[in-house]
C-alpha cells in the first residue's frame, strides 16, 4: 500500500503497470477509488511534496481526489500464477517449473520450460515480437540454430543468466541487460532482452483476472505505456 486508506471501499480500479501524473489523472476522470499497479510508486522515501518530481505529483493528485494507490511488484514477480507463469503461458512453454526458487519452494523468481517442438532460434526471436507486441528485441548468438527448453523471467532478470546455463536453457528471455551481460552469454546461450515494460504488462491481466470476479469495475489504463522510444 502506498497512498491511501486501507479500510476504504473500492468499487472501481484503474489496472496499470506504472503509476505516472497521466495514470492518476486517468483514474480522476474515471472514478476510480483504487490504483492498482505492478510497479511501485515509490521506492525511495520522499523528502518534500512540491510538484516537482512525477512521484510528488502523483502523491497530491490522489490525496486531493482521495485515491488510494497500491502496487503488487515482487510478490506479483515469484507467486505461481504470477508475471513469470503468465509470460511463460503466452510464449507457449509447457511443463515449467520456478527457475530460482524460494527456501519453501512454492514461490520464486523466474520460470524454465520447453516449447511442444524445437523451433529456430530466430523464427522464436520473432515469435516473442508478435506475442509480446516488443518496441525491440535485443539477442545474442545462441550455441546451437534449433532450440526447445526456455528460461525467462519478466522485468530486470539479468542475475538469473548462469543459472538458466545450470539449468540447461538454450534461450534466456528477460530485460534491463547490460554490455557485459550480453558478452559474458554470448555463445553460451541464447540472450534476449526486450523491453522491461512489454515483459511486465500482462500485471494488469492478472489484476484483471483477479479482481472482476469480485464484482469490482476494472479499467486497464490508457496512458500506461513504456517511457523508452526507439525508431
Amino acid at each position: 500500500m502506498q497512498v491511501g486508506d486501507t479500510g476504504r471501499e473500492v468499487s472501481s480500479v484503474l489496472l496499470t503497470t506504472d503509476v505516472t501524473p497521466e495514470v492518476v489523472n486517468e483514474a480522476v476522470m474515471h472514478g476510480c477509488q483504487l490504483v492498482l499497479s505492478h510497479h511501485p510508486l515509490l521506492f525511495h522515501g520522499l523528502k518534500q511534496l512540491c510538484r516537482q518530481t512525477p512521484q510528488a505529483c502523483v502523491v497530491e493528485t490522489a490525496i486531493k481526489h482521495d485515491i488510494a494507490i497500491y502496487s503488487a511488484h515482487t510478490s506479483l514477480d515469484s507467486v505461481p500464477g504470477g508475471i513469470n507463469t503468465r509470460l511463460a503461458d503466452k510464449l507457449g512453454l509447457t511443463g515449467y517449473h520456478i527457475l530460482s526458487p524460494s527456501p519453501s519452494g512454492t514461490t520464486g523468481l523466474g520460470v524454465i520450460g520447453t516449447l511442444s517442438q524445437p523451433v529456430d532460434y530466430a523464427g522464436f526471436i520473432g515469435h516473442v515480437r508478435t506475442i509480446l507486441e516488443c518496441t525491440y528485441v535485443r539477442y545474442t548468438r545462441a550455441p546451437k540454430e534449433m532450440i526447445q527448453t526456455v528460461a525467462l523471467c519478466g522485468g530486470s532478470g539479468a542475475e538469473f543468466i548462469d543459472e538458466a546455463i545450470t539449468q540447461g536453457a538454450d534461450v534466456y528471455l528477460t530485460a534491463d541487460c547490460k554490455y557485459h551481460e550480453f558478452q559474458a552469454a554470448d555463445g553460451r546461450i541464447g540472450l534476449i532482452d526486450i523491453d522491461h515494460w512489454y515483459s511486465e504488462r500482462h500485471a494488469r491481466e492478472i489484476f484483471r483476472d483477479i479482481l472482476a470476479p469480485l464484482g469490482l469495475r476494472c479499467i486497464i489504463s490508457e496512458t500506461d505505456r513504456t517511457p523508452i522510444m526507439c525508431n
